[in-house]
């Protein structure tokens, strides 16, 4: 699919900036298709704008790192099917990691509106696409504790919510394979997570399916939110021919 398939011009700028979110399980394959509607938009004349939450929003870091390595004995890194990692931080589960989790969930949301603003006041933007939000750190707080639904509650009604948030849905061992870092069981649980927290905040799953297939239903819902229509079909694995 092309841009002239979606209608977009640069005559027909939104107002915005429009927010757009990815999230999902490591290994969902998020950075490929942040990658590819980056691309689609700006063919389409679109001034777009990535903010990776690691880089540009996450709170104190760096301390958070050093504390997954050095409390936890944690391996640093990306994991990659040549060279797995055992990670050793948003996995660890007990009552002083989920308190510590939930005060950094209110600095992340501070930061973030602080980051939007500071976005709207430099120079103009029609697109920003975050690389996770705030919506990853609220699937890691897990469901062990009773207060963590009332308090995704609160803070969902804090954090300012994205036009579009794509949800990358994936079978938790497929995605451990392309991204080996943490145990399947894990991303199983927090998998579940996700689920639930899409319901919570109207996040848009999107199923597991070859990269051009995903590609081609991130862009089908952003079409119809926009308004605009697509003209190029559906690949044939969706439509069975």
């Amino acid at each position: 699919m092309t841009a002239d398939d979606f209608h977009l011009s640069q005559a027909s700028k939104i107002p915005g900036p429009f927010l757009i979110s990815f999230s999902g399980i490591d290994g969902a394959g998020k950075t490929t298709q942040i990658t590819s509607l980056v691309n689609f938009l700006k063919e389409a004349g679109f001034r777009v704008r990535l903010v990776a939450f690691w880089d540009d929003i996450a709170s104190f870091r760096h301390m958070r790192e050093n504390i997954s390595h050095a409390v936890f004995r944690g391996e640093i890194g990306v994991g990659s099917p040549d060279k797995p990692v055992n990670r050793k931080d948003k996995n660890v589960q007990n009552l002083f990691t989920f308190a510590a989790r939930m005060a950094l969930c209110l600095l992340d949301a501070i930061a973030t509106k602080r980051a939007l603003a500071r976005i709207r006041r430099q120079s103009p933007v029609d697109v920003v696409i975050f690389d996770r939000y705030l919506y990853d750190q609220l699937a890691n707080l897990g469901t062990r504790y009773r207060i963590s639904r009332p308090y995704t509650r609160l803070v969902l009604k804090f954090v300012p919510h994205p036009d579009v948030a794509y949800l990358l849905d994936a079978e938790p061992a497929l995605a451990r394979a392309r991204k080996p870092e943490y145990p399947v069981d894990f991303l199983d649980t927090t998998r579940s997570c996700y689920l639930s927290l899409s319901k919570l905040a109207g996040m848009n799953v999107v199923h597991a399916g070859s990269p051009q297939e995903v590609s081609y239903r991130i862009q089908l819902v952003l079409a119809k939110k926009l308004g605009r229509r697509i003209d190029q079909p559906a690949p044939s694995s969706l439509t069975g021919t």
